[in-house]
């Protein structure tokens, strides 16, 4: 019964502001949106950015089990305040992007967990790893320029060294922990 309540109070909202109900492909807009990562190192926060995001959702808000999403970050246009951060990111015991460049995000299927929250099935790749996912995220929809966007907004944790991130001394959980946090930030366009 909730499920259902909660659709109908969705597919009623999409209606007023005009949005067709039916499913759709959206595209990730670049210059609105933004993947944060987020770390330790010792008892120091540090943050980076990836800036090179390409993303397309296909997505029936009113039937959100049929979803599917397909994100690839390319690794090697990370954002960091230091150089020498950087190079070691990019550096064959982290991220390896001379043999890895891209990490993915594939997912065949969505649920409803709230009026706006879902949650995705699918798959993360990081270097050569594979690992099934479960991708909570919610999903607003607004206009951007005149035109129907949706807002995906979404907190998880990545445990790194599941996906081979901390090789030799990088494997040491002491001064950078196994958890990173990835915040997503992103709007997308309906094609």
């Amino acid at each position: 019964m909730r499920n259902l309540l909660s659709r109908a109070l969705l597919g009623g909202a999409l209606i007023v502001i005009g949005l067709p109900v039916q499913a759709a492909i959206w595209q990730l807009d670049p210059t609105m949106s933004t993947v944060v990562f987020k770390y330790n190192y010792g008892s120091d926060e540090y943050q980076g950015i990836f800036t090179n995001v390409e993303a397309n959702f296909d997505i029936d808000p009113t039937r959100p089990g049929s979803c599917k999403f397909d994100v690839t970050i390319s690794i090697e246009d990370i954002e960091v305040d230091s150089p020498e951060v950087l190079d070691y990111l990019l550096d064959y015991e982290l991220f390896d992007v001379d043999t890895w460049p891209t990490a993915t995000f594939q997912a065949e299927s969505c649920r409803l967990t709230g009026v706006t929250s879902f949650e995705s099935d699918g798959t993360l790749t990081i270097r050569d790893q594979t690992k099934p996912m479960t991708f909570p995220f919610d999903l607003n929809i607004e206009t951007c320029d005149g035109q129907v966007c949706f807002r995906l907004t979404s907190e998880v944790t990545i445990l790194r060294l599941e996906y081979g991130v901390g090789q030799g001394y990088w494997a040491n959980t002491a001064e950078v922990p196994n958890e990173v946090n990835v915040v997503v930030d992103v709007y997308a366009t309906q094609q």
